[in-house]
């Protein structure tokens, strides 16, 4: 029986952050913290020290403490995780499909001395592997646009949340009054079919019983991202072609320009996003 895209939208998303090719570029790259946009002050600045200021000001969003414990779907390499158990004393289930992100992400717990406040656990977020009820807060950067099912992934988030509990997320989104044709390119680099809109996640998890809180929209930010990753793609080029095979080199320039060029023409959407479960 042939594969539905949304079985295969899960396992393109899985095999391609465990290979070498993709490991290796975002370690380097993005310095082996974060793996999701940044918010950038200047076009010029640093991808690292830029990421790490959305998953700052998305904190500022949450009222954590030591007794909460948060749920991060998409967790890649923990940066967020570590940021939150560090400045929070909370504890986080960093939950991730990709082993070989995973492996890193413990280690780098490890060092940081922060073993005992994160679990990373290798799952799904279209199948979440806890109990109802089970955390204060639910954290997602940049992670869902990989599921062909973010009904499913809205689903799951809502069971585990404690009724009072937040979600706070990021996700490339198509605009609302972009037609799903407009984003070709994107999507079959994806291997997806479609992109959530603001509009999808507002309506769907209204009906799950969450109130809108805020949406911080930063869509500029979007396209100042991957033009920095373009940018920095193509300086690093020599260093990358030692390590990284040249295929996929292409290949991402070419889908950095993509989702550069949507930016620009308003035909995507991003911001933080925060709910609260209220029934």
């Amino acid at each position: 029986m042939a594969r539905s895209y949304d079985e295969t939208a899960t396992i393109t998303a899985q095999s391609y952050y465990n290979s070498s090719d993709a490991d290796t570029f975002y370690y380097t790259i993005w310095g082996g913290e974060d793996i999701h946009i940044g918010l950038y002050e200047n076009a010029d600045e640093d991808i690292g020290t830029a990421s790490r200021r959305t998953v700052a000001q998305m904190a500022e969003n949450t009222d954590l403490g030591p007794d909460s414990v948060v749920l991060d779907i998409g967790s890649g390499y923990g940066g967020a995780a570590r940021y939150l158990a560090g400045r929070f004393g909370c504890k986080v289930v960093a939950l991730n499909l990709s082993e070989v992100e995973n492996e890193r992400a413990r280690e780098q717990n490890r060092r940081a001395g922060l073993e005992d406040k994160i679990e990373v656990v290798d799952g799904s977020f279209e199948d979440i592997p806890f109990e109802d009820n089970s955390f204060d807060l639910i954290w997602s950067q940049d992670a869902m646009l990989h599921s062909g099912r973010r009904e499913q992934v809205l689903k799951e988030a809502a069971r585990v949340l404690k009724t009072g509990g937040q979600m706070v997320f990021t996700d490339p989104m198509r605009a609302d009054d972009c037609e799903t044709e407009e984003l070709g390119p994107i999507l079959a680099r994806l291997n997806l079919e479609d992109l959530a809109c603001p509009a999808f996640y507002r309506e769907t998890l209204g009906r799950l019983g969450f109130e809108e809180l805020g949406f911080d929209e930063n869509t500029h930010q979007l396209a100042a991202h991957y033009q920095r990753v373009h940018d920095e793609t193509v300086v690093r080029d020599a260093e990358l072609s030692k390590v990284v095979s040249r295929d996929y080199i292409e290949r991402m320039k070419t889908g950095l320009r993509h989702w550069v060029d949507g930016g620009q023409k308003g035909r995507l959407a991003w911001g933080i996003f925060h709910f609260r479960k209220v029934s």
